[in-house]
């Protein structure tokens, strides 16, 4: 059994120290500040950006106004210095952030840590839901992920201080998750870098299949983590539409299974009433797909989506286990169930081997720097419990399960808020739901 220990609800999205935090700003902006002296040219992926949204009346207005009304902790001043600090993230792997007398930090999502508390205004609620906002993110997304599959991308997988595998980086990468060498599969295990050949050679490891047994795999009613995630919700009698509210995230099913018509009306039909469990992924976590059941794919399906967008609040709220109260950092984590329907997503559609569990849907929710959701599974595949599904690059993210009204899913007594629980893991058993007194 893997160890039960909780881990920080914003771990590897923000940092915990206050220090190190305030750290990766400071760094940034003397590097925009330098780039400002020399007049020095935007890279060429941000100067698109910027040329896109500058040459958008109503994009550039929203983002004058995003800079008004953020909360007094932002330290970035302007679009100007923004897109600077930008040029910097583009043409560098995410690595480990040090400060004085703190230990280091990940910072597996730097370009979330820009818009972390820009997202979190009215302004860019309008903004970062716009299509031509997120066609030009994506491109500018796309370009750093060329930069992230490339050769260069591996300078931060050293045993330096800002290192992925210096000290403070191996112990961010095993807590919770087992030892490096022995969990996953590493092609040069006497390396520095373990063999990796980039920044997403090293996101989307493989992890060993000793590492990561499946449980009881002759009980076809039970359901297995489909990924390696810390939980975050579980909803019950979901219905068709619903509405979201500043303090109250409801699932929508109509907007969550956002596929062509007409058949997106037949599969919310198929839900309408059932069960939704949603975890999601640290930059440090486990970053490809498995099934959580023997079936088959009735149907996988990429859908675009935003990057940014988030639900403004008046940031955490009291029981908030590690931001103090109306901190307005981190509101990505407390949108969660709402980028269901907002972000960009894979739907994979697996029928059940056993008839009891039906039709089950994974949604693989891509976050912040997630501009791509790699699936490994076509229409008509058979696939048994832990096979890969797909993959997640170059950030953190979300994911849910879906099933019908039909089934009673029953959690296991780990599944809990906040916990953290390996992928392939047994985490719920379903049963058929009893009919209502008198139904036929």
């Amino acid at each position: 059994m893997p160890p039960q220990t909780v881990l920080s609800r914003y771990g590897g999205w923000l940092p915990k120290s206050r220090k190190i935090h305030h750290a990766f700003f400071q760094e940034h902006l003397e590097h925009a500040r330098r780039r400002t002296r020399a007049n020095a040219p935007h890279e060429p992926p941000v100067q698109a950006f910027e040329k896109a949204i500058n040459s958008d009346p109503i994009m550039s207005f929203l983002f004058k106004q995003i800079f008004l009304q953020v909360s007094p902790e932002n330290q970035i001043p302007d679009f100007e210095n923004l897109l600077c600090m930008m040029d910097r993230i583009v043409v560098a792997a995410p690595k480990f952030q040090n400060a004085v007398g703190e230990a280091g930090e990940p910072i597996g999502v730097p370009m979330y840590l820009l818009f972390d508390l820009l997202s979190n205004t009215g302004a860019a609620y309008d903004l970062f839901r716009m299509p031509a906002f997120n066609v030009a993110l994506k491109n500018l997304l796309n370009a750093w992920g060329e930069y992230l599959i490339s050769g260069d991308s591996n300078n931060t997988l050293t045993d330096a201080e800002d290192g992925w595998f210096g000290t403070y980086g191996i112990k961010s990468l095993e807590e919770n998750r087992g030892n490096f060498n022995a969990t996953y599969v590493t092609p040069n295990p006497d390396a520095v870098n373990r063999g990796y050949t980039s920044w997403d050679d090293f996101f989307t490891r493989q992890i060993q299949s000793n590492a990561r047994p499946i449980d009881e795999a002759g009980n076809k009613s039970l359901i297995h983590n489909a990924c390696e995630s810390t939980v975050y919700r579980i909803a019950r009698n979901v219905k068709a539409h619903d509405q979201f509210w500043l303090k109250g995230q409801a699932y929508s099913l109509y907007d969550m299974l956002n596929i062509n018509e007409p058949a997106r009306d037949a599969y919310v039909k198929k839900f309408v009433g059932g069960t939704v469990y949603q975890a999601f992924l640290s930059p440090q976590d486990y970053h490809r797909w498995r099934s959580p059941i023997d079936g088959t794919i009735e149907k996988a399906i990429i859908i675009p989506g935003t990057y940014y967008a988030v639900l403004p609040d008046d940031g955490a709220e009291p029981n908030d286990p590690d931001l103090e109260v109306h901190d307005p950092r981190g509101a990505l984590i407390r949108s969660q169930a709402w980028l269901t329907m907002y972000s960009a997503r894979a739907l994979i559609f697996i029928q059940a081997a056993n008839p009891v569990i039906g039709l089950v849907c994974f949604i693989g929710v891509g976050m912040a720097e997630v501009s791509t959701c790699t699936l490994s599974v076509k229409d008509g595949q058979k696939v048994q419990t832990g096979d890969e599904l797909g993959m997640f690059h170059f950030g953190g993210s979300s994911h849910t399960l879906i099933f019908g009204p039909h089934v009673d899913v029953t959690f296991a007594d780990n599944v809990i808020i906040d916990q953290h629980l390996w992928v392939n893991s047994i985490i719920a058993q379903v049963s058929a739901a009893k009919q209502p007194s008198g139904s036929s």
